[in-house]
């Protein structure tokens, strides 16, 4: 409550100062925001129901969108997890990095997370980690809590054998369960819920709240690896879609049909998905979404209750690295230069104080190179001499409907 009054006495002082001194003096810029980024893995851009998915249901990634912006074309420049990721740490183009296909390597340039540091942000990571190479260089991440599905002794795999006595391990337990990281089979989650490593990674987000300082600006990333393979829902969540009617995957007429098999000449990639093997595919991919939905509900409202008791603004992003196919034209998977693969979801919302437009729809292009100007420039933080992605705060405040005058 001290804080808020205090927050409170800072503004009033700051008008009174204005009406007394005039142009004289410039009104107070708002504090620097709190920032929460959320980041599934591999999610589609169409997987929304405000966007009237003939099946997702995503209520609390609606009322985010209904609340702040929703832009439908936002895209992910190279759709591989490692340029991917990379583009949102640097804010370069993979033709500008270099890192344009799945071979990594260290980065030289100044990344999100470290300028954000040194402008007074509390850095922390949870969950999936961002392709760091190598792994234990935390690019600016000052706290990390790493919880995948796919990697021995990380903090996930720790609890699974510490606190839930799965001694095997996650990827053991995977093979033990006929899933795979890049396939399309599917089936329930057959531990307890709490056990999963999305709610896991939101028990982890929530915990950082508490124990982070709030006398420093946060910048949380929580990364999950859903919905990418094992497509493991809850039982609940797989069941509703698997008995529920479907969207067929998109069918192009330029598609070699007939030479499509329904085990896939290359793992992972061509395929002829239908009957079983689809609706299943599709009943994990879906569920393992709404549990995010599900999950993410209590983790943002914490977030926001917390800023406010702080006297601090907050923003809450929700951008995937790149989405996933599907079966569409014969595909599963990411990297193709389709809709399926290259759209992702990209909602921004905030508190009155950073001035956005509330309910914006844009239709105009952006992408995950912007995430990193247009958090600088909130934060107030420096900006490096290179870097290809927009700033969008202008449009955001309705300043300008144009992401990219020059396209």
């Amino acid at each position: 409550m001290k804080s808020f009054h205090a927050h409170l006495v800072r503004h009033v002082l700051a008008v009174l100062l204005l009406v007394v001194c005039g142009d004289s003096f410039a009104a107070e810029k708002p504090p620097k925001p709190d920032v929460l980024l959320i980041m599934p893995d591999q999610m589609r851009g169409d997987c929304l129901s405000i966007l009237e998915h003939a099946a997702v249901r995503t209520p609390h990634l609606d009322a985010l969108a209904r609340e702040g912006a929703l832009f439908r074309r936002a895209y992910t420049t190279v759709p591989s997890c490692i340029p991917a990721r990379r583009a949102l740490l640097t804010g370069l183009f993979p033709q500008t990095s270099g890192v344009v296909g799945y071979a990594g390597r260290p980065i030289s340039a100044p990344t999100m997370p470290q300028l954000l540091r040194d402008a007074g942000y509390a850095t922390v990571l949870v969950g999936r980690n961002m392709h760091q190479i190598p792994r234990t260089n935390s690019y600016g991440y000052q706290t990390r809590i790493l919880g995948s599905t796919h990697v021995d002794a990380d903090d996930y795999d720790t609890y699974l054998t510490n606190v839930a006595h799965h001694t095997e391990g996650i990827r053991k337990l995977v093979a033990a369960w006929g899933l795979s990281y890049n396939g399309w089979e599917a089936k329930p989650w057959p531990l307890a819920d709490e056990h999963h490593p999305t709610a896991w990674i939101v028990r982890q987000a929530r915990r950082m709240l508490t124990d982070s300082t709030a006398d420093k600006p946060l910048f949380l990333t929580a990364s999950f690896y859903a919905p990418h393979p094992p497509l493991f829902p809850p039982k609940k969540h797989f069941d509703h879609y698997y008995s529920a009617s479907l969207p067929r995957p998109a069918h192009g007429d330029w598609v070699d049909w007939g030479a499509l098999s329904p085990k896939g000449d290359r793992p992972g990639h061509r395929v002829l998905l239908e009957g079983e093997p689809l609706r299943a595919a599709q009943a994990g991919y879906f569920g393992l979404i709404e549990q995010l939905d599900d999950e993410i509900a209590p983790l943002v409202e914490e977030f926001k209750a917390r800023s406010i008791r702080a006297g601090r603004p907050w923003l809450v992003w929700v951008i995937a690295d790149h989405g996933e196919m599907l079966g569409d034209h014969g595909y599963f998977r990411k990297c193709e230069p389709y809709e399926g693969s290259a759209n992702i979801p990209f909602l921004v919302t905030a508190s009155p104080e950073l001035g956005f437009r509330p309910g914006l729809r844009s239709f105009q292009p952006v992408c995950l190179e912007d995430v990193m100007p247009t958090l600088l420039e909130l934060a107030g933080a420096a900006r490096p001499e290179v870097m290809d992605g927009v700033n969008l705060v202008p449009v955001l405040r309705g300043e300008t409907g144009e992401t990219r005058p020059w396209l």
